[in-house]
């Protein structure tokens, strides 16, 4: 029987390694931990969530993100399983208890019988062997030089997580309960700011040390995924119209919106820990315990982790990758997850999914096929692999997808349109791939 090497155990590999697994297909699943651990990682469970615990709306029709874990739903990913089991209140997102979901999908791979589990740090890879690369965004150094000698280079960026508060340090006196415009079961913490808080806070952020990046001259961040510091650093008011927005979030000791307001979303299903939404920074320890606690509600938080910053690497996809996600000159190596420039939790896991699913049509000599890039998964794919001279990662959203072949104005309507086009796409590919 044909086996499969998967490198890399987090949300892609976990994906690509059960989906083969549940039709058939052997799969050789290595990872360095616990043996090591990357800057970022902290579980020996497979599929650990680093930067943040949700996995953004979970809206179908409004939002890419929610219509993208809903075309997965379809597909029976592991990981939207994973996450709809182990979800917590957080309004129309869809976040997720992280422990308890690295857990499950550590479980359903464990009893896999198609699935061998492997220790160990790899640092080539074989083209003529059937290969799934899903080693993350912090490929290990060896393997990445491979890599990018296999790929004839690749790309960078800086990535940062949000620090995570212990519940009961937060002060609720200076706090109160509630989704922006009451959207939501009331499930996210605001901590508002008056004018005069909201300039202390601004001052020390932009004085406050940063920790040493090394390895790179070039420090370019993600847009999606940027410092609050490097944000700062862009305009006086820019956090006010970014992670401190108070808009939509009525404080009922005043009946108004605040000058600025964090919003702190639960981590864990009981409720003990809190993640600063949008609070990615790169600040040096104690400066983050400095510079948060002129936040009122948090002047005596204590924190179960503070906030990190890391390199990612991605490769040049649209010059080496086919839409199936396989290199262009070795057909049985495919990538999956963020080192292919798709950005975001979900995108990692589609990506892994959808590599899968490519791979094992060609083990078993089914007829090629691709997903429609009417769809989010065809239209990410699409994305990687359509030449770009400043290619850079992008995340689900309705901007990738065709448009409609009429014209509708009403924004919400047409996201609806294009939100049922996928969906109607992604049954007809299903039909497809089952019916072979």
């Amino acid at each position: 029987m044909q086996t499969v090497k998967i490198i890399g155990g987090g949300l892609a590999g976990a994906e690509a390694a059960y989906r083969l697994a549940k039709n058939g297909i052997k799969v050789k699943l290595y990872d360095i931990k616990p043996n090591k651990f990357t800057p970022a990682h902290q579980s020996e469970k497979y599929a650990e969530l680093v930067c943040s615990n949700s996995l953004k709306s979970n809206d179908v029709y409004g939002n890419a993100a929610g219509l993208l874990k809903e075309e997965m739903r379809m597909l029976g990913s592991l990981i939207i399983e994973a996450a709809d089991k182990t979800k917590v209140a957080a309004g129309n997102a869809l976040a997720v208890d992280r422990e308890k979901f690295s857990e499950y999908i550590t479980e359903k791979l464990c009893a896999e019988n198609n699935i061998e589990r492997i220790t160990e740090e790899v640092t080539d890879v074989n083209l003529d062997e059937y290969t799934i690369v899903a080693s993350g965004p912090l490929t290990t150094q060896s393997l990445s030089d491979k890599i990018m000698q296999m790929v004839g280079g690749g790309l960078y960026f800086y990535d940062a997580s949000a620090p995570i508060i212990d519940f009961e340090s937060i002060d609720m006196e200076h706090a109160f309960f509630g989704d922006r415009y009451d959207k939501g079961n009331g499930d996210h913490i605001n901590c508002p700011m008056n004018k005069e808080e909201y300039e202390a806070f601004i001052s020390a952020l932009s004085t406050a040390e940063k920790a040493k990046l090394h390895g790179f001259e070039n420090t370019a961040v993600f847009e999606g995924c940027m410092p609050i510091e490097v944000m700062a650093a862009r305009g006086h008011d820019t956090l006010r119209f970014g992670p401190l927005k108070p808009v939509g979030l009525t404080d009922p000791k005043t009946g108004r919106w605040a000058y600025a307001c964090l919003q702190l979303r639960r981590e864990d299903a009981d409720g003990n820990m809190y993640n600063m939404v949008g609070f990615q920074t790169n600040l040096l320890w104690g400066e983050q315990k400095r510079v948060f606690s002129l936040i009122p509600a948090l002047k005596n938080a204590e924190y179960h982790r503070y906030g990190v910053m890391h390199r990612n690497t991605f490769i040049n996809s649209p010059k080496v990758l086919c839409e199936d996600y396989s290199l262009k000159n070795h057909g049985k190596v495919f990538f999956a997850g963020q080192i292919t420039g798709v950005e975001g939790y979900v995108e990692s896991a589609a990506s892994g999914l959808m590599a899968a699913i490519y791979c094992e049509r060609k083990i078993k000599n089914k007829k090629s096929v691709t997903v429609s890039d009417n769809t989010v998964l065809g239209a990410l794919a699409k994305y990687i692999t359509t030449e770009n001279k400043d290619f850079q990662p992008m995340n689900a959203n309705f901007g990738i997808l065709p448009p409609l072949n009429r014209i509708i104005r009403d924004k919400a309507q047409r996201k609806r349109e294009q939100a049922e086009r996928s969906l109607s796409k992604i049954s007809e590919f299903i039909k497809e791939i089952n019916n072979d």
